[in-house]
């Protein structure tokens, strides 16, 4: 093969590679934004019980700390621009990012990209995997719990709204996105 033939294919080789990445976080952003419609409001918080945060983690288990940091901002950005990827609960836009659930939002590419370092620099088994998504939900509730703070003045408010009736679903959440990302890590390989 010639120089400019073979110097050809590695830039198509290039432009396939950033194209595919390019996709993935595109749609990685979607399925979280799929994951935020499934909620059920709780009446005595502002704050919903929604499939969002579980579709967190497992984009961060999956992509990693770099592309699962790279969809989440993208999902705070097409939420920004009016697009309708938050949960149908609120008012959306950076009305909802400045809202009582803003203070999750913006933890977002954070949680995956903390999930994803964990889990993709050691052995990636199941027990890795959820510690790596219960790091990450510590670090998803101290900002959303923190951002209540700043709304009500009051820590026990906050946890009362933030925290409490979240954490039997978080655990939920932590284990199925853990046993996922394990299963489809052992599919791949196979």
């Amino acid at each position: 093969m010639t120089k400019p033939v073979s110097a050809a294919l590695n830039t198509q080789r290039r432009a396939f590679e950033v194209a595919s990445q390019g996709a993935l976080i595109v749609g990685a952003s979607f399925f979280v934004a799929l994951c935020a419609h499934i909620t059920i409001p709780l009446p005595f918080t502002p704050v919903p019980l929604t499939v969002q945060n579980f579709g967190v983690l497992l984009v961060g288990l999956l992509l990693g700390s770099r592309r699962g940091f790279a969809a989440l901002t993208l999902y705070l950005a097409e939420g920004a621009m009016g697009l309708p990827v938050f949960s149908p609960l609120g008012p959306g836009g950076i009305a909802q990012l400045l809202g009582p659930t803003g203070g999750y939002l913006v933890m977002y590419p954070l949680v995956a990209g903390l999930a994803g370092f964990i889990f993709e620099t050691g052995a990636r088994t199941f027990a890795r995997a959820a510690i790596a998504s219960l790091l990450a939900e510590i670090l998803l509730f101290a900002g959303g719990v923190g951002w209540l703070f700043v709304l009500t003045h009051s820590l026990a408010r906050a946890a009362y709204l933030g925290l409490y009736w979240f954490v039997a679903a978080e655990i939920l959440k932590v284990m199925f996105a853990a046993l996922i990302a394990v299963r489809w890590r052992k599919e791949r390989l196979t």
